[in-house]
């Protein structure tokens, strides 16, 4: 890894870690969610900028964060644990929803833009009418929301604010982000799941008050598992409830919700919203390597050269069992997996005025060779210009 992408890799998880005094979630939340694994070669440099960022935000602010928890936990754990069980379900849900909710939005303004052809500074300039209109009724939608995410959290607001206010959110940063307004998704998903978990606590509570830990817990979970869903880091948002509560009873029950809000979330989307907007552009990396590899190699990086072409590779190009020149090994593995013969043909395609031409072999022993060390191999000189 690059001096470049160490600095592409630190940008994002010093604030985390500084906002919510929470290095290690930071130097995690990069690990998993940015570089989606855990290289040892890429740790230090992520831990050390965590922890410098944490440090400097309590030399300037001292132990001021972004939500500082009034009440200490009181989980009633064993007989709680269903209730959070059944908050990470639903918060799954909910998740879906709101992703959903942003890709319609953005597939609408889109195909309005295209139809119409508007001038592209006509639709933000519409999405601020609509959330001034809305603002003027629920002042609540503007900004980052952390001041109702913390009445959320406090237990400061009733059942009815907190359903109606997050049905506004959902709204408000759908038409948001499908006007191309640029605002993100990190503090409406605190705001949408921390709004959700009061909702659910207040009700779940209501059931047995006398053997039920706070609200604010299942607020403080609702916030991690809507998040989790969004960003689709299910360890990074676990630990930071840890962090922020010091309760280990908490801390287990948000990894149970959490792996179940995980669970269902992932059958609805590629994984988190952002890898979903990738696949939306085709650009396939939810997977893995072994997804986008294929796309980014060309046939040409593994290919034998040929002295002369035979008439077997001439019956393999009529029956349609070739692979372009010009291709992809992700292309190339459809022809390979369509006949059992030990290798294709690889053919330049001509134009109106020259033939096409067989140039090249490609073997399916080559292929299924290992694709990574490959593509960290100095490529050859290609023979096909």
């Amino acid at each position: 890894m690059g001096s470049r992408g160490a600095i592409c890799l630190d940008a994002p998880q010093v604030p985390h870690a500084a906002s919510f005094n929470a290095p290690i979630v930071g130097a995690l939340f990069a690990l998993e969610v940015i570089l989606r694994h855990f290289a040892l070669h890429a740790f230090a440099p992520i831990v050390i900028a965590s922890v410098a960022g944490a440090v400097v935000h309590q030399i300037a602010f001292w132990d001021q964060v972004e939500f500082n928890l009034p009440l200490a936990p009181d989980l009633q754990f064993y007989v709680e644990l269903p209730a959070f069980m059944g908050l990470g379900l639903v918060s799954g849900v909910v998740a879906v929803i709101v992703m959903r909710s942003i890709f319609l939005a953005d597939t609408v303004a889109s195909g309005i833009q295209d139809h119409l052809t508007l001038p592209r500074w006509l639709p933000p300039a519409v999405t601020g009418v609509l959330l001034g209109l809305i603002a003027t009724h629920f002042p609540v939608i503007i900004g980052v929301g952390y001041e109702t995410t913390f009445a959320a959290l406090c237990g400061n607001l009733i059942l009815s604010q907190a359903i109606l206010f997050c049905m506004i959110k959902v709204v408000a940063v759908s038409i948001t982000m499908g006007g191309r307004m640029g605002d993100g998704v990190f503090s409406p998903s605190l705001m949408v799941g921390a709004l959700l978990g009061l909702s659910y606590g207040i009700i779940a509570t209501s059931f047995v008050p006398s053997m039920s830990g706070p609200v604010s817990l299942y607020a403080l979970a609702g916030m991690a598992e809507v998040a989790e869903a969004f960003f689709g880091a299910p360890i990074s948002t676990t630990l930071i409830v840890f962090e922020m509560t010091g309760d280990w009873q908490t801390g287990l029950a948000v990894l149970v919700s959490v792996s179940l809000a995980t669970a269902l979330s992932s059958r609805y989307a590629d994984r988190s919203f952002f890898l979903t907007q990738l696949e939306r552009l085709n650009i396939h990396v939810a997977i893995g390597p072994q997804g986008y590899l294929l796309e980014l190699v060309r046939t040409d990086a593994i290919m034998r050269p040929i002295d002369e072409a035979t008439q077997a590779d001439w019956d393999l190009v009529e029956k349609g069992l070739y692979v372009s020149a010009a291709g992809t090994l992700n292309t190339a593995m459809i022809v390979l997996e369509r006949t059992h013969a030990a290798y294709r043909p690889v053919v330049k395609v001509g134009g109106e005025t020259a033939p096409s031409q067989i140039v090249e072999r490609l073997h399916e022993v080559d292929y299924c060779a290992p694709i990574t060390r490959r593509c960290l191999m100095p490529p050859r000189k290609s023979t096909v210009d």
